[in-house]
């Protein structure tokens, strides 16, 4: 009661060994909710329309800076989930530009209020979506492992799944400028090291980029996975692509992939069903386009307790279950061949 911070989310308590082993300190890379606050931070300084608001997250969400720097603009509206939501549809109707930073699998509980309060009438705003994919220890209750599903259906929502700390920096910034309702989701803890540019840069809506140019394979990678995705790509020899948005799916880059590769994978930290491969499956049905495709992401079932690292490995969505895989589906692919 004296720590309710502290208290919140307690980290497993090991004994301290007798024998005090002295580890060289490494610069500790900075967490995706800490680059959200000081993204946050910059773009409140710049545009003096953003409010920040937060169902009782401003710790985890990594806005504690911010409403020291920004209260008469921060808004902690408690565990009501619901009135985060519609609260920032009124304020958008003012001509503010509010931010919810939420945990993705808390915005399930104001799914009715985005649709009808922010969707409906296509207002300006931004949900940062922190604790999106597994996330380890905290268990299957806070899993954000089926937000892709509930939010692409949505018409006029946008979605952004950054692929490191600085593409999630530009990625916020191109959905804060976006006039229309947005989301950014970005996993819990750190991301691959990137190096974040101070600049409040936007990328393309709708744009992904090519990260290797291979053969016979094409790996359609979506957020988080993006580096593991990658590893199995050059242990392959296979093109990858980070697609960095989920919703406007950039069309012309997975034609183009379709075109001239015998595989397309899609990887994501999301269910399989309604997920982004189920969004690349749709736009191949509608080019009537027969290719083989290998959706990985994750299976149909609550996934409970264990190092985030570990959930991903049992779940084939680490860099070598990405290539058993794909290394798998070449062999199928042999075997029907010499079948012919």
């Amino acid at each position: 009661e004296a720590d309710p911070v502290g208290y919140h989310a307690i980290n497993k308590i090991e004994p301290k060994p007798k024998v005090q082993v002295a580890v060289p300190s490494q610069p500790k890379k900075p967490k995706y909710q800490d680059i959200f606050g000081q993204w946050l931070c910059d773009m409140a300084a710049q545009d003096k329309r953003l409010v920040g608001i937060t169902p009782a997250m401003c710790e985890g969400s990594g806005m504690v800076e911010f409403s020291r720097r920004f209260p008469d603009r921060f808004h902690d509206v408690a565990i009501c989930e619901q009135h985060a939501v519609t609260l920032a549809g009124g304020l958008a109707c003012e001509n503010q530009k509010p931010v919810v930073a939420i945990y993705s699998t808390f915005l399930q509980r104001g799914y009715d209020q985005l649709i009808h309060d922010v969707a409906l009438q296509d207002l300006d705003v931004t949900f940062a979506l922190d604790r999106a994919g597994l996330v380890g220890e905290d268990g299957a209750t806070h899993g954000g492992v089926f937000d892709l599903a509930y939010l692409r259906t949505v018409p006029n929502m946008i979605i952004a799944a950054p692929s490191d700390e600085n593409e999630c920096r530009q990625l916020l910034s191109s959905s804060y400028q976006h006039e229309g309702p947005a989301a950014v989701r970005y996993p819990r803890g750190t991301g691959p090291g990137v190096a974040i540019e101070k600049p409040l840069d936007t990328l393309p809506i709708g744009q992904a980029r090519t990260l290797r140019d291979g053969q016979q394979v094409a790996i359609l990678a979506f957020g988080a996975l993006t580096p593991a995705a990658l590893d199995a790509g050059k242990a392959l020899n296979a093109t990858v692509l980070d697609m960095r948005w989920v919703k406007p799916l950039d069309r012309d880059a997975i034609l183009k992939a379709t075109a001239s590769h015998t595989l397309l994978v899609t990887v994501e930290d999301h269910q399989r069903m309604g997920g982004a491969g189920s969004a690349v499956n749709e736009l191949l049905h509608e080019e009537g386009l027969l290719v083989d495709v290998l959706n990985l992401a994750l299976p149909d079932h609550f996934i409970h307790h264990g190092k985030r690292d570990a959930l991903l490995a049992q779940a084939g969505l680490d860099a070598e279950g990405i290539e058993t895989q794909i290394r798998a589906r070449l062999s199928e692919q042999q075997r029907l061949r010499e079948a012919r």
